[in-house]
């Protein structure tokens, strides 16, 4: 299974993804009290680094929504994921808990401020790839009720497998058919970086979170400009 981005990769010469491969996952069926602890220190420690401070002037917020506006996104309703994360927490509103997985790499993207997200590897069909938006591009909208089809719009940035859209509006909105739950053993998440931030500190603390709540066994690939096809690693 291979990565690629070089379709995006002239336009967005800055943008550097980073997939970690999870192995061997067994979720916990509730969030460990450490786990637990972890994240409210993290929500603690990201308003104090940025209270009082509008979200357009945090760095990682900032690159997010210059991206945003390069592919045509001018709406405020349309926000990288990172943002409406850190805004709910600036905002002292607790990470909800989903599952073990996805709270520690949303711990992460408080942490380090980049998008992050995963989907199920055994519900992934074939290489993945962030690119333009295609004719045919199917996307079933995880917070939609009801399996309707909301496809993306001509010259949007999506991450998709061989068969759908994977997340809408590059790091917007995940697709509903290949969430990480209970029953996932493999997963993989996508770290991404675009001209701001400590990309390989953010995966160290991934990797490490994965390991320590989800008995993850994590191998990683960077893609970028300069590289953007890489193979996935595999644990």
């Amino acid at each position: 299974m291979r990565l690629d981005i070089s379709d995006i990769a002239a336009d967005f010469p800055d943008f550097r993804v980073a997939t970690v491969v999870a192995d061997g996952l067994a979720l916990p069926a509730t969030r460990p009290p450490d786990l637990d602890r972890l994240i409210t220190e993290r929500e603690l420690a990201l308003r104090a680094r940025w209270a009082g401070m509008e979200l357009s002037e945090i760095p990682g917020v900032a690159a997010w929504r210059t991206a945003y506006r390069a592919f045509g996104i001018k709406k405020t309703s349309y926000r990288s994921s990172v943002e409406r994360l850190v805004k709910n927490a600036l905002a002292e509103r607790p990470l909800p808990a989903i599952n073990p997985f996805v709270d520690c790499y949303n711990a992460v993207s408080l942490s380090h401020i980049f998008p992050l997200g995963a989907d199920d590897l055994d519900k992934v069909a074939g290489d993945i790839a962030f690119r333009y938006s295609q004719p045919g591009d199917s996307f079933l909208d995880m917070g939609a009720e009801g399996e309707t089809n909301d496809p993306p719009k001509p010259g949007e940035v999506v991450y998709a497998d061989a068969e759908k859209v994977l997340c809408r509006r590059w790091n917007w909105r995940q697709d509903a058919r290949s969430l990480v739950g209970p029953q996932t053993r493999r997963a993989v998440v996508t770290v991404q970086a675009n001209g701001w931030g400590d990309l390989d500190a953010g995966v160290a603390d991934l990797t490490d979170l994965l390991g320590r709540f989800c008995g993850a066994r994590t191998a990683v690939a960077i893609a970028s400009a300069e590289e953007p096809s890489v193979e996935l690693a595999m644990p």
